[in-house]
């Protein structure tokens, strides 16, 4: 099924908050639940997968258009972002990573 048809059946039938994981990994879609002001709707999660299998974070980063990807592409490449990582990295212990992992159902890109 093309990608086009697979996100327009998932938002048609598919359930509030639902998420189907995609074949990048770390990126999966959401199914955001209509509201009284708009329609139910779709957005790309981001959460990298971790060394164990698991995703980094508890929530990931939502995305609903592309003027949104934009201005974390230049956020995340931004020079000042790399120092202060460098810096909290220093001052925090390090912490572990839990280790699980689960098979899911996959959407391809």
């Amino acid at each position: 099924m093309e990608l086009s048809q697979t996100l327009k059946t998932f938002i048609e039938e598919g359930q509030d908050w639902e998420r189907k994981n995609t074949s990048v990994k770390g990126v999966s879609i959401i199914r955001l639940p209509a509201t009284k002001n708009r329609a139910a709707s779709l957005a790309i999660d981001i959460n990298p997968i971790g060394e164990h299998g698991l995703p980094m974070k508890k929530k990931g980063i939502m995305i609903m258009n592309a003027t949104e990807l934009a201005a974390f592409r230049v956020t995340f490449t931004n020079e000042k972002i790399d120092s202060l990582i460098k810096a909290l990295e220093e001052v925090l212990p390090e912490r572990k990573a839990a280790a699980k992992s689960s098979k899911i159902d996959v959407v391809q890109i």
